[in-house]
């Protein structure tokens, strides 16, 4: 069976399950090993049937248990040559035989699924989001981007299923506690989506056929849920499309696995 999964999603650690038939995978894994450990068995996945782990860039919050993961387990790990170097440097050497070197814009296999890496505008030294084939459908996840991009748009644009960043709340930010540069960091073209940016986003992919959306990476303290979900729900109905009957529409949980 094809799904995706978010088993974590947010600005202090995000993990995505990825599966079809006889492959699974993660994108990034960025909270403790033995928490994604039982948030597997909740969909009755042992971790030693993980057969990949796919880094989008080398923040904490998305690489945290790599490292922990591939040595236990023996799982393969991969991202971008300057991408690798880092999480290398963050979580420790790898088993060189689970190092995986990808490249923006060139197709790899994970045993049965095909996944294209796209570039992102993220400050890390090569931020990616991936398209993956499933044979039977396609999925997206782009997270951590500071803006919308073409190349984001024409990779995501066929695909079924699709995890995109809301991450905050524009008059949040500004009115919070954060330090000015923290702020400037977030609102830049490198830092993070916006719910109205993310709205947009979603309105674009579902006039173009996905049918559905997942917005994840909330921020704790600059975003809720129901002001992420109410800002895309009103740009697609401005555009004349039915949430949860044209394109179904959910928040991922901050921790909780949330599937579609």
């Amino acid at each position: 069976m094809n799904r995706l999964a978010t088993l974590f999603s947010s600005s202090s650690g995000n993990c995505t399950l990825i599966c079809n038939d006889d492959t699974n995978i993660l994108i990034d894994a960025g909270v403790s090993a033995s928490r994604i450990t039982a948030a597997l068995r909740e969909f009755e996945l042992d971790i030693c049937e993980i057969d990949g782990i796919v880094v989008t860039h080398e923040h904490t919050d998305h690489i945290k248990a790599v490292g922990a993961l591939s040595r236990k387990y023996n799982i393969p790990v991969y991202a971008n040559a300057p991408t690798m170097t880092e999480i290398i440097a963050s979580v420790g050497d790898l088993h060189d035989r689970n190092i995986c070197i990808t490249q923006c814009g060139k197709s790899f296999d994970i045993r049965s699924i095909n996944i294209v890496p796209f570039s992102i505008p993220h400050d890390a030294v090569e931020p990616m989001g991936y398209t993956v084939d499933l044979g039977s459908s396609r999925v997206s996840v782009a997270t951590d981007t500071g803006h919308i991009t073409k190349s984001m748009l024409v990779n995501m644009s066929k695909s079924d299923t699709v995890l995109i960043e809301s991450n905050h709340d524009v008059e949040m930010v500004k009115n919070g506690k954060y330090p000015y540069m923290l702020k400037k960091r977030i609102l830049s073209d490198n830092g993070h989506l916006s719910n109205e940016n993310a709205a947009w986003l979603a309105t674009q992919l579902a006039l173009w056929g996905t049918k559905k959306i997942i917005l994840g990476h909330l921020s704790e303290h600059n975003n809720i849920p129901e002001k992420a979900y109410e800002t895309a729900e009103k740009k697609l109905c401005e555009n004349n499309i039915k949430p949860n009957s044209d394109v179904i529409l959910k928040v991922a949980s901050k921790s909780q696995p949330c599937m579609v």
